[in-house]
């Protein structure tokens, strides 16, 4: 089947089969790397993406179930709010392991585009979906409650 999508606001049409997911599309197809292959059951959060405006497990969304022209913003987009997430992401030693980052990053960045000025218990709730094994949390939120700072002071 065809298909038309943006990722990461870059155009793509390419033929894929119709039982392919969009996370091993983003992975294999593409080549990005970033959004990562966890339990491919939708339970931690690793493979997280925003699929035209909502945080999605990748590893759930067969190729054929997208809108045409769907957007598709992954770890590796440029947007300010991703690279200033990713940033405080690093500075306050929330990645750890690495597993848990993109899904958390997509997350947190669909939850300030909707609500910028969240409070702890909004953040916790978003982050749900996400399992963490290392880090204990914390350090994610503190990198959260700085990058809102950051966002704040414009």
């Amino acid at each position: 089947m065809k298909i038309e999508i943006f990722i990461n606001g870059i155009f793509y049409q390419k033929d894929v089969p119709p039982d392919h997911r969009l996370l091993d599309f983003l992975r294999e197809d593409l080549g990005m790397k970033g959004t990562k292959k966890g339990c491919d059951q939708g339970e931690c959060g690793a493979c997280s993406v925003i699929l035209n405006g909502k945080v999605v497990n990748s590893c759930l969304i067969m190729m054929v179930q997208l809108p045409e022209h769907s957007e598709v913003e992954t770890i590796e987009s440029t947007d300010s709010m991703v690279l200033s997430l990713q940033d405080s992401f690093v500075k306050r030693g929330a990645t750890q392991c690495g597993a848990c980052t993109p899904g958390m990053i997509m997350a947190t960045t669909a939850l300030l585009r909707n609500k910028p000025k969240t409070n702890d218990r909004e953040v916790r709730e978003e982050l749900s979906g996400v399992i963490c094994r290392c880090t204990g949390y914390q350090k994610i939120f503190d990198a959260i409650k700085d990058t809102q700072e950051h966002l704040e002071r414009g």
